[in-house]
């Protein structure tokens, strides 16, 4: 379920800026539709996590975001102006609120007898592996002068994915007072859940200006650096996706034995230094070979990241309160989404390149490993 639906989602997600681009549209006006989507998928993901946590099935959430998705697809496929734009962005800014918190919390009811963290890392896999199909399917579309048909490609997915639900259903969630499982007032778990979410802000921050910036800096070029063919560009970004599903499953593995904390470290430094790395590519007439090194480094922080941290909050949050757990958590991505689009726009529309924006965005990581230390303390130590 979760290939399917991020094969359908990779080519949206990361080629929908070249999409409007060709229409003329500036940094900022891709940005603005970017972050509706991001706040449409805040309210999507307290629904979702509303609902699971009263007891329902992690599929029910999952079905509403296929039709939402559907829906944004049919209205982005035949967009030409700014409000077309944005309703199909705010519909797929639901469909993917409604959709991660439901699949989040369904993997460690079905992981057993398998622990949850290699669980999340399995399915992280998925996820790359889909995503990374995506796009590259969405380059060859560009390659061929046919780049909307990502929507197209994405509504099929949706259609097969509404049909792997009904075939087989996810189960439903634990609730909180139900028998066996004690509610807990959420001042005294929320805290512990606090340094934990201000990372993920941060980190969730790279894919969101992979889907937003780095499409616009490589077409539009750096100081030095030539601008990029929107094929190229799309291909770049597939290539760095690809690298994400060959090393997600062992990266994933290998740090499911160890704490939470050793992942979320190595993320950051990661994405501090692949940040650097395409901030420094805009100062050369080979700074392509940079964007490549960086996008190699970010793979890997990314890679690091994303099972890493969901087992953190499972971790750090009681049994019956999973549902919104995970809406908080997915709730940074939503926040990073709503951000970083408008100040990457901003930036690369006053600067003209994205020096500044890569520079910023490596600085903020280094300093967010300040932060891995009351998250060492308080989750629980893998062995």
């Amino acid at each position: 379920m979760r290939f399917v639906a991020s094969f359908g989602a990779g080519g949206v997600l990361y080629l929908t800026p070249m999409v409007f681009h060709q229409i003329d549209f500036t940094a900022s006006q891709v940005g603005v539709g970017l972050a509706m989507a991001a706040l449409a998928g805040t309210v999507g993901r307290f629904a979702s996590g509303w609902l699971l946590d009263r007891g329902l099935s992690c599929g029910l959430p999952v079905l509403l975001a296929a039709l939402c998705g559907f829906l944004g697809d049919g209205l982005l496929l035949g967009a030409s102006d700014l409000p077309g734009y944005i309703a199909g962005q705010l519909l797929l800014g639901m469909a993917g609120g409604l959709y991660w918190p439901a699949v989040e919390l369904a993997v460690p009811l079905c992981a057993p007898p398998v622990p949850s963290a290699r669980g999340y890392a399995l399915v992280r896999s998925a996820d790359a592996a889909g995503v990374a199909s995506g796009t590259l399917a969405g380059a060859v579309l560009a390659q061929l002068g046919q780049l909307r048909g990502v929507y197209w490609v994405d509504m099929t997915a949706v259609l097969l994915l509404a049909g792997l639900l009904l075939w087989r259903p996810l189960p439903k969630a634990p609730r909180s007072g139900s028998a066996g499982i004690a509610a807990v007032p959420l001042g005294q778990w929320l805290p512990a859940l606090v340094p934990m979410l201000l990372v993920s802000v941060v980190a969730t921050a790279i894919p969101a200006l992979m889907q937003s910036a780095l499409p616009l800096d490589l077409v539009r070029g750096g100081m030095e650096r030539d601008a990029q063919p929107e094929a190229i560009s799309a291909l770049l970004i597939g290539v760095q996706l690809g690298l994400l599903l060959l090393i997600q499953w062992p990266v994933g593995q290998r740090l499911a034995r160890r704490s939470v904390a050793v992942g979320l470290g190595l993320s950051l430094i990661c994405f501090s230094a692949g940040s650097t790395l395409l901030a420094l590519s805009a100062l050369s007439d080979l700074g392509i070979g940079l964007v490549v090194l960086g996008l190699i480094v970010l793979a890997f922080g990314e890679a690091a990241f994303l099972p890493t941290a969901t087992e953190a909050v499972v971790e750090l949050s009681p049994a019956g309160h999973g549902g919104l757990a995970l809406a908080l958590f997915s709730q940074c991505f939503a926040l990073s989404a709503f951000g970083a689009p408008l100040l990457a726009g901003c930036l690369l529309d006053r600067q003209g390149n994205g020096l500044v924006l890569w520079l910023l965005v490596a600085v903020v990581c280094a300093l967010s490993l300040l932060l891995v230390a009351p998250i060492r303390k308080r989750a629980h130590a893998k062995g």
